[in-house]
């Protein structure tokens, strides 16, 4: 039985009508593209989940990867699906065509990426990191390498990874102990071993290639010191075929609560004393580059949490139609599950929302022609990235939980999907930075940057959004609120700033994550209701389709039952309670 269920309505009215990225073709990054062919691509992608993934999705959980004699398999089907995968360019369906990526925008790839997790999650991981590894050697290493890796890396004959994690090094970068040793044929030695690498070995590829952050022998301690070297499985040739094993080992895989068909490995690096590998840009600048990588990561792992959440909701609006209680009612029709029901719709729309609108903002900070306005979307992506990563995932978790809820008992039982959900879920907030790294992030960092530019153009956007609109027929009280809750939004930035200035590091930490969710709730308020004007037009434009009578419906539901947490948290904030650090433990 299909598990898989996404809003392809929604997906198609927040591409097509609300950021309406036809009109990308007027810049020359995308003139080859156009309307009809992002269509094609979405009903394409679509099907591809549908039947290629989606038929995995419970197999591979049940089945999970297994590790024999160091050698690690995945679940039966995945090894063919994922040459189909490669073969119908969905890996790098946003990279540039140079190396076989097909070139088209980055809120496309969002759209298409929504579809391979929602489907298989799992599988999803294997391109996933691919592409970002991929990517960042075609863009910092030398031409000879990405052509050498990134062709085949970008159709599905290799796969990739990032190795940053180690015992001891997780969070604290810095105290990585891998090391590098310069070769008199410009390779490098490396040694050392890395755990919870995603993808870290499988039998879907003849070969893997790793990115591994080490310290060259005789740098800086720190991550000042850290470099980034581009490791292969199997030595590859300077003519691109393959030579001998690179003395690369899977030692354990992880046995976790959900990804059980994505092979999470420890991998050992240079035991035998022959792991070499080539450094990827400028020694000491690894962080530099492994940031730009994390970043991307931590965007897909924010689509992890709606993508998964969307399909939650869409399997309970599912359940919920058909379950029959209480004589011959569905309970669709009981206000407590309608209420689940449509806080569930209201988080998920407003992460596809938010994801699409940030992956538009990632396309014109690279395709716009005016300097200043690549800066101007580029300090959105920066500052929109960690509520991305965070708060989809924590509120993507949730969505599982209501999931369940409206289940009732059949939702605790593996026989339903929301089940695996909600495992499969719970990771997005833990790997890439922990949420409340994200927190940190974004409330010490982007508030800060660039003299709190990236802060004061959103706000600015946002106010005047609500100022356009104070008299809107159907939303003006609604817009009223969410001026209020941007108004509030500034006020605790301010507040935590001066804190800092202050010196009182201790009061802005514990300040981190409510500020991010609070950030969140304003920030969904925001897209729903800018989305809610569009189809309140619409309607009035005669096309009164009850998609956008909901799309209307949504929006008020937020600012009523989801957006008032601005304020919440914003007391909680200005309360200046320290408890917490006070308690005896």
């Amino acid at each position: 039985m299909p598990t898989y269920k996404v809003d392809e309505r929604d997906v198609q009215f927040n591409l097509f009508e609300y950021l309406n990225i036809g009109a990308l073709s007027e810049y020359e990054r995308f003139k080859d593209y156009n309307e009809e062919v992002y269509k094609m691509v979405v009903t394409e992608a679509l099907k591809f989940a549908k039947n290629e993934l989606d038929p995995l999705y419970v197999s591979g959980d049940r089945e999970q990867c297994q590790i024999n004699d160091g050698v690690v398999s995945a679940p039966k089907g995945y090894l063919e699906a994922y040459k189909k995968m490669g073969e119908n360019g969905f890996i790098g369906i946003d990279t540039p065509v140079t190396y076989g990526g097909q070139g088209l925008p980055v809120a496309m790839a969002t759209a298409v990426g929504e579809f391979m997790i929602g489907a298989n999650v799992a599988f999803s991981l294997y391109s996933g990191l691919t592409r970002g590894s991929s990517y960042l050697i075609e863009n910092f290493g030398t031409e000879e390498l990405a052509k050498r890796y990134c062709e085949k890396m970008y159709n599905g004959t290799w796969t990739g990874t990032m190795c940053l994690t180690e015992p001891q090094a997780g969070t604290a970068v810095g105290e990585v102990k891998t090391v590098a040793k310069l070769n008199d044929d410009g390779t490098y030695n490396v040694v050392g071993n890395k755990l919870f690498i995603t993808g870290g070995d499988h039998n879907l590829t003849e070969n893997i290639i790793h990115l591994v952050l080490a310290r060259v022998e005789g740098d800086a301690p720190g991550t000042k010191g850290l470099s980034l070297f581009i490791i292969p499985k199997v030595w590859v040739n300077d003519d691109g075929s393959l030579g001998d094993s690179n003395d690369v080992n899977c030692v354990n895989i992880e046995h976790k609560m959900g990804i059980k068909a994505s092979a999470t490995c420890t991998l050992n690096f240079g035991e035998n004393g022959k792991c070499r590998g080539y450094l990827l840009g400028e020694q000491t600048k690894g962080m530099r580059l492994m940031f730009k990588l994390m970043n991307e990561a931590r965007l897909m792992t924010g689509m992890q949490g709606m993508a998964i959440a969307g399909s939650a909701y869409e399997n309970s609006l599912t359940f919920a139609k058909e379950r029959i209680q209480g004589g011959d009612t569905a309970i669709v029709e009981y206000p407590d599950v309608r209420r689940n029901l449509t806080l569930s719709r209201a988080f998920a729309e407003g992460m596809r929302a938010l994801l699409y609108y940030t992956g538009k903002c990632i396309d014109l900070s690279e395709a716009h022609p005016d300097e200043e306005q690549r800066e101007y979307y580029l300090n959105r992506v920066d500052l929109l990235t960690p509520i991305c990563k965070a708060y989809c995932t924590d509120v993507g978790f949730k969505v599982t939980e209501l999931a369940i809820q409206i289940h009732g008992g059949y939702g605790y039982c593996s026989e339903y999907p929301v089940e695996q959900h909600m495992r499969d879920v719970k990771i997005a907030s833990l790997y890439e930075g922990t949420n409340g790294v994200q927190a940190m992030d974004l409330m010490g960092r982007k508030l800060a940057l660039k003299n709190g530019q990236l802060f004061r153009e959103y706000y600015e956007e946002v106010t005047k959004f609500a100022t356009q609109h104070e008299g809107h027929a159907t939303l003006s009280t609604e817009i009223a609120s969410l001026k209020k809750a941007m108004d509030t939004v500034a006020q605790v930035a301010m507040k935590i700033a001066e804190w800092g200035m202050g010196g009182d590091k201790e009061k802005c930490l514990m300040s981190a994550t409510p500020f991010l969710e609070l950030c969140g709730h304003a920030t969904l308020g925001y897209l729903l209701l800018d989305q809610a004007v569009l189809a309140a037009k619409t309607i009035a434009d005669g096309k009164d389709e009850a998609f956008y009578r909901n799309k209307v419906r949504t929006a008020k539901f937020f600012a009523y039952h989801i957006m008032p947490g601005v304020q919440m948290r914003a007391k909680e904030i200005l309360s200046e309670d320290m408890s917490a650090m006070e308690m005896e433990y």
